[in-house]
Order: C-alpha cells, then sequence, then structure tokens
C-alpha cells in the first residue's frame, strides 16, 4: 500500500479519536488496492466501520490534484453489514474480503467474523436461490419500466438495472460474489457455466442505439437467467394436506364462472378463470398434482366454454383429491351437512 493511502487511514484514525473516539470500531480495505488489480489512477476503497452516527463526521469526499485522483471515505454502520450478510445482493466483497488494517474494537471485529460466517452459510445453503430470485423479480420490475419509458436514455438507466441485478441472481445462485471491480465482471461470470448469449445480449445491450433493440435485449436477458436459475425442487405427493382445497375453488370461482356466462360478463369471467390457475399453479410448486394451464384454455369468445374448463380442471383436481385418499365433502342438503358437522 502506497503512502497516499496510508495517511488517509492514518488521517481518517487520528479524526476519529479527536472527534468521536468511541464511535470508530475498525477499518479495513478492500476493492482494487486489495486484490492487487489497483493502477496510478485507483482510489482508495475503505470499509470504516462506525458504531454510530457520530462516527459519520468521519465521512469525505475529496479529489487529490497532484494525482487527479477522486476518494470517497464513507462510513459503513452495522445494520448495512448485516443487510449484507443476509446476501440480499452480490456484491459482498466489503463485508466477505475486507483487509483489516485496524482495530478499535475487537468485540466488532469478532462480530465482523460472524457476519462473514452467516453469509458464507447462506450462499452454500438452498437459502441463496430465494435471494437469486429475489433479484431476478426486480430485474422483471426494471425491465417493465424499460417498456413504459419513452427516451433512449430513461430505456437505458433501466438496462442497467435489469443487468445488475440479473448479475447478481446469477452470482447468488451459484453460491458466488463479485471479489474484483466491473472491468472484471466478464472474467468472473467466466468462471461459472453461464452461456455466451448471456455475455453476449449484456455487451449488446450497452452498445444498443434503438430503444425497441433494447427492450428485446432486455426480455432475451430476463428469460435466459430466469431459465438458467430455475431448481426444480423435490415436489411431495398429493396428501391429506390438500384437503379443502377443492372445496374452496368451487366455493370462490365455480358459479361465479356460471354466473358471468349468463351475463355475458367476459371481466368477471376472466378474473375468476385467473383466480383458478393461480391457486392450482401455487399448490403444483409444492405437490406433484400435474399442470393446470387454465389460461392456455381461456376463450373471450364464448364464456360457455370457460364454464367447461374450469369444470374440466376442477375434475382433474379431484383425482388428485382421490390419489391423495381424500374425499370432496358433499352433501345432499344442509340438514345432512349440519349432522355430520355437529358429529364430528
Amino acid at each position: 500500500m502506497d503512502i497516499v493511502n496510508q495517511k488517509i487511514i492514518q488521517a481518517v484514525i487520528d479524526k476519529a479519536n479527536k472527534v468521536c473516539p468511541d464511535s470508530l470500531a475498525l477499518i479495513g480495505i478492500y476493492g482494487s488496492v486489495a486484490t492487487g488489480d489497483d493502477y496510478e489512477k485507483s482510489d482508495l476503497d475503505l470499509l470504516i466501520l462506525i458504531e454510530d452516527d457520530e462516527g459519520r463526521k468521519l465521512g469525505t469526499g475529496f479529489i487529490l490534484d497532484d494525482k487527479n485522483v477522486g476518494y470517497d471515505i464513507y462510513c459503513t454502520n452495522w445494520s448495512s453489514l448485516r443487510y449484507d450478510a443476509e446476501c440480499h445482493h452480490a456484491h459482498l466483497s466489503k463485508l466477505m474480503d475486507s483487509q483489516i488494517v485496524y482495530i478499535k474494537n475487537q468485540d466488532a471485529y469478532n462480530e465482523l467474523c460472524t457476519l462473514r460466517e452467516q453469509a458464507k452459510r447462506l450462499l452454500e445453503s438452498t437459502k441463496r436461490f430465494q435471494r437469486a430470485n429475489e433479484s431476478l423479480n426486480q430485474a422483471k420490475i426494471a425491465y417493465a419500466n424499460a417498456c413504459l419509458c419513452e427516451t433512449l436514455g430513461q430505456v437505458r438507466l433501466e438496462a442497467y438495472g435489469v443487468i445488475s441485478y440479473l448479475l447478481d441472481a446469477v452470482m447468488l445462485y451459484h453460491g458466488k460474489y463479485f471479489k474484483r471491480g466491473v472491468k472484471r465482471t466478464f472474467e468472473e461470470l467466466s468462471a461459472l457455466p453461464v452461456d455466451d448469449v448471456f455475455v453476449q445480449s449484456i455487451q449488446n445491450t450497452v452498445i444498443s442505439k434503438e430503444i425497441d433493440q433494447l427492450r428485446d435485449l432486455l426480455k432475451q436477458l430476463i428469460l435466459y437467467a430466469e431459465s438458467h436459475i430455475r431448481k426444480e425442487e423435490h415436489k411431495a405427493e398429493a396428501s391429506e394436506a390438500l384437503s379443502g382445497t377443492y372445496e374452496e375453488m368451487y366455493s370462490n370461482w365455480r358459479n361465479k364462472v356460471e354466473e358471468a356466462e349468463k351475463n355475458a360478463d367476459a371481466f368477471a369471467s376472466f378474473m375468476n378463470m385467473c383466480s383458478l390457475h393461480f391457486m392450482l399453479s401455487e399448490i403444483a410448486e409444492t405437490v406433484a398434482i400435474g399442470s393446470f394451464p387454465v389460461m392456455d384454455e381461456y376463450n373471450p369468445d364464448s364464456l360457455e366454454d370457460n364454464t367447461k374448463t374450469f369444470d374440466k380442471y376442477l375434475q382433474k383436481y379431484e383425482k388428485a383429491y382421490m390419489r391423495a385418499g381424500i374425499s370432496v365433502k358433499r352433501f345432499a342438503d344442509v340438514d345432512e351437512f349440519t349432522a355430520n358437522y355437529l358429529r364430528q
């Protein structure tokens, strides 16, 4: 580490002793200086861990004219590090790899080590798949915004969001995080089983000059990432746990679809058919009940067909009930129901 960086670190320590002696917990170095990837114009990335808001007095930004380099002395609090340790993104180098050069509070260093272990365990666990999907969903939001924007500049900004979130998703899915700077992004991706088409689509995105082309590229990126991180979970066999779900579907939507047919109400038919589709899909995510593509068969020109489609998939779902040893609770009239209900 050169003399300039040493002097900056010492200045932070001296100022802490002067203006907030109880606030500074430790200092670490990360980024290009820590990885050896720095050059003459590199700034200094510091983990300045503070215990309280008084420690924010240590933060500043400045430019050294003799080096023509700008510096951002940024303070990090515990809530920020704990958020990082939950792996909501893949830029974890500050937490995981900072080389600690000053410790004021040994307990703080111990807690930092604990957070590092927490993040490491999460990246090794199946919870990383949840984090990857959260990032994917954020990318989809950015893509939706890109489709709503009217200027090329706005679309490009949303493209930045899509790319950033998808890179997080892919890295987290593989239990990895970015250890080096933006210029090394593709090198780090190359260590993963990621197709060249993903990288090429990113590179095409950043040089695109057309809104429609940008949107198409972003769509390709999302579809690729979604396919890449899709993890087929083991699905449970249909069991007693399904009990009541058939009756719920019938109660909530069956007669409403029939009523919509009689009233020529396409909106009501559409909404109730979608509700059935969503509930069946939600169950099918974790239970082996088969596929129920209700809305593939939705017909806006024939609401009678929709009622038939609804009944078709209810009948199919009743077979899953039967495989689980469950019988649909049907009664001839309310007296039969109440008698049965009160016996149990």
